[in-house]
C-alpha cells in the first residue's frame, strides 16, 4: 500500500514538472497580449531603423546575416575568416561578427 501511494506522489510531481506545450485552447490574458504588442513593435522598429540607415538594428551578426548583407557565398566569408580580415567570435556552434567590424573591413578595402 505504500508503495502505491509513493508511486502516486511520484507521478504528480513529474506532471507537475512538464512544462506546458502552448495550444490552440490556451486563455490568452491581457499580459499576454501587452507584451505580444511590445515585442512586436520592437521589432517593427529595429525593422524600420535597418531600411532608413541601410545598417542592421542590431550590433552582432550571423553567418547568414552577413552573407545576405555583403552578397557573398559561405566559402568566401569563410575565407575572410581565415585570412583575418574579418574577425569573429564563436560561441557554441555560431559565428558571430560585430557590425562594426564589417563596414571597417568594407572601407579599409575601398578602392579609390
Amino acid at each position: 500500500m505504500l508503495t502505491k501511494f509513493q508511486d502516486m506522489e511520484k507521478e504528480i510531481e513529474q506532471r507537475k514538472s512538464m512544462t506546458l506545450v502552448p495550444n490552440r485552447n490556451q486563455i490568452l490574458t491581457l499580459g499576454d497580449l501587452a507584451e505580444f504588442k511590445e515585442d512586436m513593435l520592437q521589432e517593427v522598429k529595429r525593422v524600420m531603423k535597418e531600411c532608413v540607415n541601410g545598417a542592421p538594428g542590431k550590433k552582432w551578426l550571423k553567418s547568414a546575416e552577413v552573407k545576405k548583407l555583403l552578397g557573398i557565398s559561405h566559402g568566401f566569408l569563410q575565407s575572410l575568416r581565415d585570412s583575418g580580415v574579418l574577425p569573429f567570435t564563436k560561441i557554441g556552434g555560431s559565428i558571430y561578427y560585430d557590425y562594426a567590424d564589417i563596414t571597417f573591413m568594407m572601407s579599409a578595402n575601398k578602392s579609390a
